[in-house]
């Protein structure tokens, strides 16, 4: 820039440089810790991932993840992952995380299939194998029949007891076998209105205890009324009466040997499901049901 020369003053004019140097602003406005704190971000995700999936599978599911990625383990179905690639195509959170849902997954396999290879009795085996739900059901029909019989035959052995025959069902029903205790008009196995135990309907049940204590299947107990009505129902009512009668049964086996744990349930259902249904007041209403249910079936059910 050219400075004006003093008047009078034949000097050549100053010339004056001015120098403007523009900093640059986009150092702390560039990328490069974007990168940065993406990478952060994505092994934060990575972290938190694994400890949800650690809290999230059980230890035998988390050895069959380890062991597949181990690269000197081929065969990842037999460590307790389901299919031929990671977890059968499921997540950790599929109520199947380890199930036979071999099809599913999209890796292939680098061993060859064993389905089929044991023959079609694989797995039904008595001692060291799974028990399929078929060989069980088959097995619990065989014992009900012979504790059918056992009964049968200890009421007709028994003198005190073969007046009561006639008053003992046995019923197989989709659940499993129902032994059926029925009243009639000349009989009734507690008494009228109460859940005190005759003295012989006490000696039928604990026959019946005698023969189920063998065997392992669950109890059911069920109790059953005619449709009478109490004369105060707030004191006593058909809904108590079945209850407490059922309750009374299970007393009795348990007297007879039964052990607690095999009792499953325990209920009166009043006069709601009479077995003679033309007329709900009928005296052989009134019955207690002990059902000896299935056991259940194989492991994963």
């Amino acid at each position: 820039m050219a400075a004006r020369a003093p008047h009078g003053n034949n000097q050549p004019p100053k010339i004056i440089v001015k120098k403007i140097y523009i900093e640059g602003h986009g150092g702390h406005h560039g990328g490069a810790w974007k990168v940065a704190y993406a990478d952060f971000v994505t092994a934060m995700m990575a972290f938190f991932l694994l400890m949800w999936l650690l809290g999230a599978t059980t230890e035998k599911q988390r050895k069959g993840i380890a062991d597949y990625f181990a690269p000197t383990i081929l065969n990842t179905k037999s460590l307790g992952v389901g299919g031929s690639g990671l977890m059968g195509g499921q997540s950790v959170t599929s109520s199947q995380k380890t199930g036979t849902f071999d099809g599913n997954s999209r890796m292939p396999t680098i061993v060859s299939r064993t389905d089929g290879s044991g023959g079609p009795d694989m797995g039904t085996g008595k001692k060291g194998s799974l028990r399929s739900p078929t060989a069980i059901a088959a097995e619990d029909r065989k014992n009900f029949a012979k504790l059918k019989a056992k009964v049968e035959q200890q009421l007709q052995e028994r003198k005190g007891l073969a007046a009561l025959a006639k008053h003992i069902r046995f019923t197989m029903t989709p659940a499993g076998m129902r032994i059926d205790l029925v009243d009639d008009a000349n009989y009734s196995m507690f008494s009228l209105g109460t859940t005190a135990l005759e003295s012989g309907a006490s000696s039928l049940i604990g026959m019946v205890a005698e023969g189920i204590r063998p065997t392992q299947n669950p109890i059911m107990i069920r109790g059953h009324t005619d449709s009478l009505p109490f004369g105060d129902p707030r004191a006593m009512n058909n809904w108590m009466l079945a209850t407490g009668r059922a309750e009374t049964t299970r007393r009795r086996l348990a007297q007879g040997g039964i052990p607690e744990n095999r009792f499953h349930r325990i209920e009166g259902v009043a006069d709601r499901e009479p077995m003679i249904t033309a007329d709900p007041m009928d005296p052989r209403n009134r019955r207690v049901a002990i059902t000896l249910l299935y056991r259940p079936g194989s492991f994963g059910q």
